[in-house]
This record gives C-alpha cells, sequence and structure tokens, in this order.
C-alpha cells in the first residue's frame, strides 16, 4: 500500500510518513485504525509483538514462575532459559523485564544469588523508560534490596528497600502486596542491625497491609518474623504463640517448606524453654521434611540446630557429627553465611569439649571469618566469645580477657 492509500482522507501522508519514521507517536485510537487497514492487531503495531504472541510468552513465562513458586527451581531456571531468545526476538521492553525479575527470583532462591543481582542489574536499567510506573521501578529496586540483604551488605540493602518503598507510596497506583514484601524484609535488616523497635514496627504495618489482602502467605510469614523478633527481645512465650500462628496457616496452605522452617523455629523455642526433648522431637521432624522437600539449607539449618541441643545437653560426639553435615549441606552457599558461622562455632565446641584445641581453633577462626562479613554485632561477638573461651582453656586468660571485653564491647551490654 502506498502512504497515501493507507492514510486514506484520515491523515496526510506525511503524517502517516512521520509515524514510519518514529518523528511522532500515533495515539492508541490511531493504531488501532492503521492496525485494522493493514489486517494486523495493535500489539503487532506498537513493539512488533503480535497480541497471540504476547499472550503465549506470558502464559509461558507464568508457567516459570509457578514452578519457582513450587520450589522447582532446576526446572523454573530450565523454563527461563529455553524462553531467553523468544522474549529478545520480540524487542519488548515489558516482556524482558517480566523474564530477567522471573528467573533473578528463581536464581535467588536457588542459592545463585550474584547470577540474579546481574538479571535485576539489567531491568533497572529496563525499567527507567517512561513506559514503566513507579511500582515497577519499586518492584526492581525491592528485589535487588533482597539480594543484597542475603550478601550480607544490609545497609545498601536498607538504602534501596527505603527507595523502593518511597517509590511504591508515591505512586498513587494499588501495590498493598509490594509495600507490604518491603516493609518485610526491611525488618530482617533491621534486625540484623539488632535495631528491633524499628524492625517491629515494619512487621505491624507490612502484616496490616497483608491482613487487608487476605495473603494468608504473607501473613504467615510475617507472624514468622514477628516471632524471631519476639524470641531476640527475650519473650519466649510471645515468640511461641506468633510462630503457632505462622505455622497454622503455612498449614492451612499445605506449604510444607514453611511447616518445617517454623519446626526448626519451635524447636528452637522448646530448648530455650527447658523441654530438650520436645525440641528434639520439632527439629527431627524439620529436617525429615526438608529431606523430603529437597532443600538442603532448611535440612542444614535444622541438623545445625540439633547439633546445639545435643552440645548443651552432654552429646558432645553427635554435636559434632551433626555440625559437620549441616556445613557439608552449605558448602558454598553465601546467602547463608549466619547459619554456616553458627554450624562452625558449634564445632568448634565440640571439639574444645572434647581437648582438640587446635582443630577447635581451626573452626573458630573458619566461623570468625564467615561471621565477620555479617553487619551483626552479636554474629561477631558470639566468634570472639568462643575464641575467649579457647584461650581461658589454654591459660591464656591475657588474651581470653581481650576477647571477652571485645565481645562485650560490640554488644554495648556491659563495660570494663
Amino acid at each position: 500500500m502506498t502512504q497515501s492509500a493507507l492514510s486514506g482522507e484520515r491523515f496526510s501522508k506525511e503524517y502517516l510518513s512521520q509515524i514510519e519514521r518514529g518523528k511522532t507517536r500515533p495515539t492508541s485510537d490511531t493504531l488501532d485504525w492503521l492496525a485494522r487497514r493493514l489486517g494486523v492487531d495493535a500489539g503487532y503495531l506498537a513493539n512488533g509483538v503480535s497480541d497471540d504472541q504476547r499472550a503465549r510468552l506470558e502464559t509461558a513465562l507464568t508457567r516459570a514462575d509457578v514452578l519457582t513458586e513450587s520450589e522447582r527451581f532446576g526446572d523454573a531456571l530450565a523454563a527461563f532459559e529455553e524462553l531467553g531468545a523468544a522474549v529478545a526476538a520480540t524487542a519488548s521492553p515489558e516482556l524482558a523485564v517480566r523474564a530477567l525479575t522471573g528467573e533473578a527470583k528463581a536464581r535467588v532462591l536457588a542459592g545463585e544469588v550474584r547470577e540474579a543481582l546481574d538479571l535485576l542489574t539489567q531491568a533497572r536499567g529496563l525499567v527507567e523508560d517512561e513506559r514503566f510506573s513507579d511500582v515497577e521501578r519499586a518492584e526492581v529496586l525491592f528485589r535487588i534490596g533482597v539480594c543484597r540483604y542475603k550478601l550480607s551488605s544490609v545497609a545498601t540493602a536498607v538504602t534501596l528497600l527505603n527507595e523502593a518503598l518511597s517509590l511504591a507510596e508515591s505512586s498513587g497506583l494499588p501495590c498493598d502486596h509490594l509495600r507490604s514484601n518491603i516493609l518485610h524484609w526491611r525488618s530482617r535488616c533491621y534486625r540484623r542491625q539488632r535495631d528491633y523497635e524499628a524492625a517491629r514496627e515494619d512487621v505491624e504495618r507490612a502484616l496490616e497491609l497483608a491482613e487487608g489482602l487476605s495473603d494468608a502467605r504473607t501473613v504467615g510469614h510475617l507472624y514468622f518474623q514477628a516471632s524471631v523478633l519476639a524470641e531476640r527481645e527475650g519473650h519466649l512465650v510471645l515468640a511461641r504463640s506468633y510462630a503457632e500462628r505462622a505455622r497454622g496457616l503455612y498449614e492451612e496452605l499445605s506449604d510444607r517448606a514453611n511447616v518445617g522452617k517454623l519446626l526448626n523455629n519451635l524447636g528452637g523455642l522448646s530448648f530455650l524453654l527447658g523441654k530438650p526433648e520436645q525440641a528434639i522431637s520439632h527439629l527431627k521432624d524439620a529436617f525429615g521434611t526438608a529431606i523430603e522437600i529437597g532443600s538442603d539449607p532448611d535440612a542444614a539449618q535444622a541438623i545445625s540446630s540439633l547439633a546445639q541441643v545435643h552440645l548443651r545437653t552432654g552429646r558432645i560426639d553427635l554435636a559434632e557429627e551433626q555440625a559437620r553435615q549441616a556445613l557439608a549441606l552449605l558448602e558454598g552457599r553465601v546467602d547463608f553465611l549466619d547459619e554456616i558461622g553458627s554450624a562452625q562455632l558449634v564445632l568448634g565446641r565440640a571439639l574444645l569439649e572434647q581437648g582438640r584445641l587446635d582443630e577447635a581453633e581451626a573452626a573458630f577462626a573458619a566461623a570468625e571469618q564467615s561471621l565477620e562479613q555479617l553487619s551483626s554485632a552479636s554474629h561477631r561477638a558470639a566468634a570472639w566469645i568462643a575464641r575467649g573461651d579457647l584461650s581461658s582453656r589454654r591459660g591464656d586468660d591475657r588474651e581470653a580477657a581481650r576477647l571477652y571485653r571485645r565481645a562485650a564491647e560490640a554488644l554495648a551490654d556491659i563495660g570494663f
């Protein structure tokens, strides 16, 4: 068709030429009219992607997201990789961002956090385009913040989450689910920084948003977080109450992965409340659930908790064996440095109790190396106290006093 024939009596051929050369952007009504004249859909004219093609790709991306939610991370990543070429061929920024953020989420949950961060950095560049909303920009910043938290860059994570929350709240668009998630993860950052009051405030705000959406899973996550906070502040009975609420919600959703995590939490609380046998029962159930669903990190956390219980109840050989098992399961997981450091401390203390001082020293040194990467004074203090106990056992009281003083100053609990 010539420009004159296509324009008909509606436009001049000069105006159509400007559209073809990208000099002017047609309205949606103009696109619809031109699409009807050309026998194509308006989506194809707008971005080179037909409505049918877009629908097929969106369905495939949704399927990949479902695989991630089902914790079938290998299948999810394979699906995203298979879709990569098709998404790139569309030259659609919207589909590209969805594919990048979807794959990034799967990689985070699979423990490939740095790879996820690279994908999200690409997505961040794309969402700066004016066709994206502030909510979409906030979503990408939120996911980058989660990655930074998992890589122990807690201060950076807080900055990113603050920016994401500001964008979401000022957008004027409905995004309560996103706001709730941002507040949830910011509360984790505040907890790591031992700002428990700020962490509790964020949990309360997030819980109000999630309950308003009747989002049972997110409500469960928030009660879980509330339980951890209550435990940190020494409110053990309240912590157990919150944990039981979260467990009930997860069981209603048949969410075995999070039920297993809650059992680990309840096992620790039971031990602190003076019920070691109940603690062991909960932790064994948590370990069994993690093995069933194929989650090595969850299995490692459960077996590490069991090692701590056995260490404190005098079953030293078993504590050593279980700590080593936990470390084997967590090998290479940079997103679980706190669990790795904790297991190394338990291993070191088990070796210390057996009089294997040089081996204990190596375990404590490894723990300190792991925990110093965390923005947490309490984690570092735990390593210094362990090294102080080792120095005391060797009769080096001066070095022991130095390490204890260093730990106390870090926690700001007592002065010397």
